[in-house]
């Protein structure tokens, strides 16, 4: 697989990793008014920082070469 540059998927990364740094700033407030309360500030907290990963794999335009793994690992003697 050859890697490029794509400007479109940058801009796409960086909404993402905008939007789990806002998820995980203000895990809190969302956990209380959008989930359980206490119990799932962990939870939270890790959805917004997975957000932030898959946003930095965006950016690098790394995300079709991961799937492609993992498509080929799941369904090695389909395709």
């Amino acid at each position: 697989m050859d890697w490029n540059f794509n400007f479109g998927w940058v801009v796409l990364g960086f909404i993402i990793t905008a939007a789990g740094t806002a998820v995980t700033a203000f895990y809190r407030q969302i956990a209380d008014n959008m989930a359980g309360g206490v119990n799932s500030y962990n939870k939270v907290k890790l959805a917004g920082i997975i957000a932030i990963g898959v946003g930095f794999a965006v950016m690098a335009n790394l995300h079709t070469f991961l799937l492609s793994i993992f498509v080929n690992v799941v369904f090695k003697g389909i395709l």
